[in-house]
């Protein structure tokens, strides 16, 4: 049964905080409720991101709290972290080309992961001979290519390869399971009362 009736700025100023994970269509009307209830946004939902300027202006104006981010495992924001430091020295290594392969479970229908994808983008902001991703496999240097792999009830696991033709270089995040993005999710809540502004992973963990 739906519990929409429910969701009203009078039942929402007895929370401390709003965890907003729920689809694409609904996630800007839920944080602007949230927001005219004065009570701080944690928020995971992706495919709504062209109204994000307008959430940044209410925090700005409105000294309203919204924490933001894609992917909250901890492990995953370290990984991007460790990404984009190896691209910045791999990018003086002219010999070494690099691919980026994810793994899911079945379910999974979308690919590449947007995990995937924020990899590879990093990739290319500091490997100057990239320019693009491509799914699948590719002849072309400045193409990182993005395999994806899709097996039983996998939790997920993200591999950035760089390769020349006398050795590899290789980073790797496993999930063990799905606790770690739930741990991000708390972590986040209890992180963001008190504060106002739009906030992320990289704040969070200070890194």
């Amino acid at each position: 049964d739906s519990n929409l009736n429910e969701l009203t700025v009078e039942n929402l100023k007895k929370a401390d905080v709003a965890i907003e994970f729920t689809g694409p269509k609904v996630a800007f009307g839920n944080i602007s409720l949230c927001f005219d209830a004065g009570i701080p946004v944690v928020s995971g939902t992706t495919g709504w991101l062209d109204k994000f300027n307008e959430v940044k202006e209410r925090c700005e104006t409105e000294k309203q709290a919204f924490f933001y981010a894609s992917n909250f495992s901890l492990g995953v924001n370290i990984f991007f972290k460790l990404n984009q430091q190896l691209a910045k020295i791999m990018n003086k290594f002219e010999g070494f080309n690099v691919s980026v392969d994810e793994t899911h479970h079945i379910h999974k229908l979308d690919a590449p992961s947007g995990t995937a994808i924020t990899i590879a983008d990093d990739i290319i902001s500091e490997v100057k001979r990239k320019e693009n991703w491509v799914k699948g496999k590719t002849e072309n240097d400045k193409q990182i290519a993005i395999k994806s792999f899709r097996i039983g009830e996998h939790p997920g696991e993200h591999t950035v390869t760089y390769s020349s033709n006398t050795e590899n270089i290789a980073i790797t995040h496993e999930s063990k399971n799905r606790d770690g993005l739930a741990q991000g999710v708390l972590m986040a809540a209890e992180f963001i009362i008190g504060k106002t502004g739009v906030l992320g992973m990289n704040d969070l963990l200070n890194i």
